[in-house]
């Protein structure tokens, strides 16, 4: 069995994809993911299964677009990826609830931070399937557009770490 993280992207977010966690968890069980379990109200889920990661994502990309009625978009995670992305923090030092992680379904691409200008003093970093943005201001009043990313949904450290303690519990 292989535990996974699921980060799903616009789910009760802006009062858009609107799902309870108690039906993302049942979605899961009804997928056949075993230890099912939900972090706060955003779309995060870790899981234990048999199967590989991209059918892992298609079968739950497949089952929440049938139950949200739109595309529903989602990015999966093994504990040692987040682990892996946490020891190399590019910014170490900054408040994990300034940091952002940024999650692609593969690596970004080389020129996606090219001539991206940060009014707000914000620092950028691309890490294996992610991008790392450290907001010194903190996240709310910023105005750093990334239009060269395409799909990706957010995190910030805080939530990083959480997912890793729940993935480890899973293994455990």
């Amino acid at each position: 069995m292989t535990a996974y993280a699921a980060l799903l992207r616009a789910v009760n977010v802006g009062g858009t994809g609107k799902l309870a966690m108690s039906d993302l968890r049942a979605l899961c069980e009804t997928c056949g993911f075993t230890k099912a379990a939900t972090y706060i109200q955003s779309g995060n889920v870790v899981f234990e299964t048999r199967r590989a990661e991209a059918s892992v994502k298609k079968l739950l990309e497949e089952q929440l677009t049938r139950k949200l009625g739109k595309q529903a978009d989602v990015m999966i995670r093994t504990k040692q990826e987040l682990e892996t992305l946490v020891a190399a923090s590019p910014f170490p030092k900054a408040p994990p609830n300034r940091v952002l992680v940024l999650f692609l379904d593969g690596p970004p691409p080389r020129s996606c931070l090219d001539g991206v200008v940060a009014p707000g003093g914000e620092e950028l970093a691309a890490c294996g399937r992610h991008v790392v943005v450290h907001y010194p201001n903190g996240m709310g009043q910023s105005k750093l557009k990334l239009p060269k990313l395409g799909t990706v949904t957010g995190r910030n450290l805080n939530t990083v770490r959480k997912l890793i303690e729940l993935l480890a519990a899973l293994e455990g």
